[in-house]
């Protein structure tokens, strides 16, 4: 239990944590360029899943992921990779798959992690997955958040703009998580390239706001808020290269005011000096009060996907722990920072690493 959030009882829940959304192979060419590419390293990620799994494997609790997989050689390898994480996968759903991958694959996404100058990039090849055709009716709800329980549901924007089927089951499965007395975080993560085929900026602020009645913490950084919510933040660039943390909490008491029932809204905050050095900050409202973790200038970064995900996940940890608003910003900046110092989407560290920075300490031989 927290001050700012009623959380259900561990003892009463089978999960601490469930996660919605789309789960892809990454395929990874170290420091070269997709285009020239010889051989990839490969990784499962996904903005819902991230959180899930880093839960499980950071936080020790006992996270479930919903998404579809077909049933073939890499739905398995996914699956794999899933269990791997520890996180469990008994509400995947399974598609028939046809041979060839015209009625449901996994989808795949070539990231650049950029170095220097030259900034990360990303290639997504994922039209016709398994998850993105989810539709609302397919998965058990009662089940999930009824029977079993779950303390903190976790999804997002992402998974929303895959198409409008995936947006109309967002909407489901917060309604019945909100129906069961479950903590319902969401990251909005716009992407542009998304939206586009679902109504650009005005179809993303259409179903955000919809999806934002029920939500209870949200999750997203300055562009995310604008493009998603249609807030504005004074003073902002066109490239959202500064922000002045000022102007952003007016926006963010500006939103909810407009949502009453966000208890908590927080962003990362990230000025991307180079793809290797960035500024990292963040921002929670939380009970009418701001709190502020310690702004790390200069961050050097290995692979700054996944980032985000490592912010929400410690954050949730510290509500779910019921250390409150000030431990939350900072258990996730903390592990978002550590998150981005190993490649691959999700996080690498463990409780105790994350701790030890939020102490101070820097880089040292660990005996």
């Amino acid at each position: 239990m927290s001050d700012v959030l009623t959380i259900r009882p561990a003892s009463e829940t089978k999960w601490d944590c469930a996660s919605f959304g789309e789960v892809m192979l990454r395929f990874d060419p170290g420091f070269g360029r997709v285009r020239t590419a010889r051989s990839f390293q490969v990784w499962e990620g996904g903005g819902e899943y991230n959180v899930a799994r880093a839960m499980r494997k950071c936080w020790g609790k006992r996270s479930a992921v919903v998404t579809a997989l077909p049933e073939n050689d890499l739905g398995w390898l996914v699956q794999d990779f899933i269990m791997q994480g520890g996180v469990d996968t008994s509400h995947i759903l399974w598609r028939e798959f046809d041979g060839i991958g015209r009625n449901t694959r996994v989808g795949l996404n070539f990231t650049e992690k950029g170095f220097g100058v030259r900034a990360a990039l990303g290639c997504s090849d994922r039209g016709h997955s398994a998850a993105s055709q989810i539709r609302p009716g397919e998965v058990n709800w009662e089940k999930l958040f009824g029977e079993e329980g779950v303390r903190w549901f976790h999804t997002g924007g992402i998974f929303a703009a895959l198409a409008s089927n995936t947006a109309e089951a967002v909407i489901e499965a917060v309604e019945a998580a909100r129906k069961h007395g479950t903590i319902v975080s969401y990251d909005l993560n716009y992407r542009a390239s998304l939206w586009k085929s679902q109504g650009g900026k005005a179809g993303a602020q259409k179903i955000n706001r919809e999806i934002a009645r029920y939500v209870d913490v949200m999750l997203g950084n300055e562009e995310d808020f604008t493009a998603c919510l249609g807030f504005e933040v004074e003073g902002l660039d066109e490239h959202i290269s500064e922000i002045d943390p000022a102007n952003f909490k007016a926006m963010i008491a500006s939103a909810v005011k407009q949502f009453p029932n966000f208890k908590v809204a927080a962003t990362t905050l990230r000025n991307a000096k180079t793809a290797s050095i960035n500024d990292w900050g963040a921002i929670v409202w939380a009970g009418g009060q701001f709190y502020e973790a310690p702004l790390r200038e200069n961050l050097e970064i290995y692979d700054r996907v996944g980032g985000g995900d490592g912010f929400a996940s410690g954050l949730a940890y510290a509500f779910l722990e019921g250390k409150g608003p000030q431990a939350a910003v900072e258990y996730g900046a903390a592990h978002g920072a550590l998150a981005m110092t190993t490649p691959g989407d999700t996080s690498m560290v463990n409780a105790k690493e994350v701790e030890a920075i939020m102490k101070g300490k820097g880089a040292r031989v660990i005996r």
